[in-house]
């Protein structure tokens, strides 16, 4: 299909942010999908099969921040499993709660040795206590046991304090405790970008209050100065004609041309 559109048309669609592409939304209290958000940015609470709401965005706006700045992904899992191995490589041990909210927990870890994911090695200590190890992806890419990734090293140095703080508060495992929108916009990474905080409002005065000098004239457009638009056609005319008659009056006579030889 061709469409012609013209200049200023063509620069705002250059100037103008434009999100498209809502073929998974959907409201909160309306119907939810089973299978939603692209892998890598996938919420762990879809993962494990347990509620969801708007707080799934909020962990997908982190890890695209983080991919933004390093240029690669941040959680690039290979399946499902290993999306959460990578998440909980990075961000500890998920909260029981969490765990037991997902109907799906139990694909992710162990049902004897309860809490544990099935992605790391386990070891039994003659005393009882048990350790956990490195796990490998099924392409054979390792994976550090849980909490053994620290973020700023994730996003490779880049960014300052703020930034890494704004996405750590992304990828909180509760989603109750979770950034949400407003909060962001309330952040000291996106406060040195904005030029009000959102909550303030800018007042603009209308008009000025009247001076002393301009209240002791009287208004041109006061109802005693007030001029019909009859009153004014016939002034205006009566002033025409009087300049016409004028003109005519104090017309003077043609000089004869004198030719000479």
């Amino acid at each position: 299909m061709t469409m012609t559109k013209s200049v200023m048309d063509e620069y705002n669609d250059m100037c103008c942010v434009q999100v498209i592409d809502f073929g998974s939304s959907c409201y909160e209290p309306e119907r939810m999908y089973t299978y939603i958000q692209s892998r890598f940015y996938r919420a762990p609470e879809v993962i494990l099969g347990a509620r969801y709401g708007m707080p799934i965005d909020m962990w997908s706006l982190g890890c695209i921040l983080a991919e933004l700045v390093t240029g690669f992904p941040l959680l690039p899992g290979e399946d499902e499993g290993d999306q959460l191995a990578c998440i909980m490589e990075l961000r500890g041990m998920p909260p029981a709660k969490l765990i037991e909210a997902g109907k799906r927990s139990k694909n992710f870890f162990h049902p004897t040795i309860k809490g544990f994911p099935r992605y790391c090695g386990v070891t039994i200590h003659p005393d009882g206590t048990i350790g956990m190890g490195a796990g490998k992806s099924r392409r054979g890419k390792p994976r550090g046991p849980p909490g053994s990734k620290e973020l700023f090293i994730a996003l490779k140095g880049r960014g300052d304090a703020h930034f890494v703080d704004f996405v750590r508060r992304c990828l909180e495992w509760d989603p109750e405790k979770r950034m949400t929108p407003a909060v962001a916009l309330r952040h000291s990474w996106l406060r040195r970008r904005l030029p009000h905080p959102p909550e303030e409002k800018v007042e603009l005065r209308t008009s000025a209050p009247p001076s002393s000098r301009s209240s002791s004239k009287p208004n041109p457009l006061s109802s005693s100065n007030k001029i019909s638009s009859e009153e004014r056609t016939s002034t205006i005319n009566s002033r025409q004609s009087r300049q016409s008659h004028t003109s005519q009056s104090t017309k003077l006579p043609q000089i004869p041309k004198i030719s000479l030889t």
